[in-house]
């Protein structure tokens, strides 16, 4: 049975585990939809600050001619999908970026690079990259592929606030979607950015011809690491010509919103982004995935190589729904624009 104990004061909570089995998991999965909508939701009030989405901005600093062949990503060399090179960004260009991303209401900047795994010459720009963005007060985030034990270190030692690196799939659907890199590759990684002491940002995508059991089976991986990641994105496939998944089947809406629940209800300190794919869903499918328990977004025009909604939209999302802004955690002096509206809790 699923570990749900009723609190004194009528709401119902569920305790921060790491065991689950993944028949708990399906179970949740199977719950009629406002039956796991209203658990999601009072899970989500008993650890995190309700009507508050935390802001992040996502910046591809170097862009495709990625050796893997990840069926999704229109960033593989192996893909004809007519995406431009580019190498990787300068510092200071990258920089300006960043106060851009921080002036327009974002309190973490992500930085993406499409590697297989970073070489040395090109970790000490991205190390240059890092103590520039962390200087401008904003919560940094990298992800650049698979590292080592020495540069996870040397990437902590830099300021990097948080490493991302996502499982992307069940361990049983995972050999469908990339063969160039294995499972445990990744798991090795999320070890690897434990043990340097950084918080680990680390989700997966729906959408990809996956069944329920393994949505299901990405939530109960993710849910039974040693510790749960601290920001776990939700990706919905962007189907981009050129890929094999191209032609892929529209993932159920409900489906999604469902997966955010579970993900809420599995793991209730993390933050669950509403990630890719939120450029083709309406105001009222994300207003359902706020419901459900989804508590961060990525901010701003691009999204690595595919849209994302725009800021001034995004703003009035965030009024029509009086959600506001949270700011960077332990941060001195907080960046608010006016543009957003102050939601109580």
């Amino acid at each position: 049975m699923v570990d749900y104990r009723l609190a004194a004061h009528n709401t119902w909570t569920v305790n921060a585990r790491n065991d689950w089995s993944l028949d708990e998991v399906e179970r949740l999965f199977d719950l009629s939809f406002m039956d796991l909508m209203f658990r999601a939701q009072q899970v989500h009030r008993l650890h995190q600050i309700p009507n508050t989405v935390q802001i992040s901005t996502l910046l591809s600093i170097k862009t495709g001619a990625c050796p893997e062949d990840c069926a999704y990503c229109p960033q593989s060399v192996r893909y004809d999908t007519g995406l431009e090179t580019e190498e990787l960004m300068e510092v200071e260009a990258v920089a300006a970026r960043a106060r851009a991303a921080r002036d327009a209401g974002a309190t973490r900047f992500c930085m993406g690079a499409a590697y297989r795994s970073p070489k040395s010459k090109d970790l000490r720009k991205v190390i240059a990259m890092i103590r520039e963005v962390k200087a401008l007060g904003l919560e940094t985030c990298a992800t650049l592929g698979m590292v080592t034990q020495t540069q996870a270190r040397d990437l902590k030692e830099a300021g990097l606030d948080y490493y991302n690196h996502n499982l992307d799939s069940s361990p049983e659907y995972y050999e469908q979607i990339i063969t160039t890199r294995t499972f445990a590759d990744r798991l090795a990684t999320l070890e690897a950015v434990r043990s340097a002491g950084m918080n680990v940002c680390c989700g997966g995508i729906v959408g990809m011809g996956e069944g329920l059991r393994d949505r299901a089976g990405l939530l109960h991986a993710l849910a039974t690491l040693p510790s749960h990641p601290q920001s776990v994105p939700i990706n919905q496939l962007v189907r981009v010509a050129g890929t094999p998944l191209a032609d892929a089947a529209p993932l159920d809406p409900f489906d999604f919103v469902r997966t955010i629940a579970v993900a809420r209800i599995l793991m209730p300190a993390a933050h669950v982004r509403l990630s890719a794919g939120r450029a083709e869903m309406s105001d009222e499918l994300q207003a359902l995935c706020f419901l459900a328990g989804a508590n961060s977004i990525f901010y701003g025009e691009k999204l690595l190589t595919t849209g994302n909604p725009d800021t001034a939209h995004d703003r009035k999302l965030f009024e029509r729904l009086k959600i506001a802004a949270e700011p960077a955690a332990g941060a001195t002096a907080v960046h608010e624009p006016s543009e957003f509206s102050t939601a109580t809790a």
